[in-house]
């Protein structure tokens, strides 16, 4: 394995091999075609329980500790040393960016800042009050998300990986982004060292 303490990976925002973008945006595009506002909004319901059950599988002290795990799909090389406090850092980061973006977009407005993979890490000084923050940014995405009447909005804000994305989309991302992060816990969580 390699060394936990100093890894070597690629900087933040170097996004993923060719081939795996590629069958993510047709993948991500077979979602959004075959699922529906409900089934996502269930998806992310469902992916913040997960990983509500996972923290309760680690103990307190053991949530700031960053360790090294494989490559998931769908994961930067960058955001393998992080520590499950880090990961829900990056989710509420990104959980309050979907839910502006999605608001704007309805009311026919686009965001003007570029989205970009690399503003969204995590630092590494990161408390146990993230994880309130964490689930204040989940309530504040399916309250807000539900106000809005329509999701398949004209306007459209461009993701790095997947292009301009209407409002539905950018919902629909949400959730498949939660699976991914939900799976890191797991994996983090796993590769904790025993003591």
């Amino acid at each position: 394995m390699e060394n936990p303490t100093k890894p070597s990976l690629a900087a933040p925002g170097a996004g993923l091999p060719a081939p795996e973008l590629w069958i993510a945006r047709v993948l991500f595009r077979l979602k959004r075609l075959f699922g529906s506002r409900e089934a996502f909004t269930a998806r992310f319901e469902q992916e913040r329980a997960a990983i509500r059950d996972l923290l309760a599988t680690c103990p307190l002290e053991r949530r700031a500790q960053q360790v090294l795990i494989p490559r998931l799909r769908g994961l930067e090389d960058s955001s393998r040393f992080w520590s499950v406090w880090m990961t829900l850092e990056h989710l509420r980061i990104t959980n309050t960016i979907f839910t502006g973006a999605i608001l704007m977009l309805s009311r026919g407005k686009v965001p003007e800042r570029e989205a970009s993979t690399a503003s969204v890490k995590p630092g590494a000084e990161v408390t146990a009050e993230v994880e309130d923050a964490f689930e204040d940014s989940c309530e504040a995405f399916i309250s807000k998300v539900a106000g809005v009447a329509d999701l398949k909005t004209q306007a459209k804000y461009a993701h790095p990986w997947f292009g301009p994305l209407d409002a539905a989309g950018w919902h629909a991302l949400a959730a498949t982004h939660m699976a991914i992060h939900r799976a890191q816990i797991a994996k983090i969580i796993e590769a904790l060292p025993s003591r």
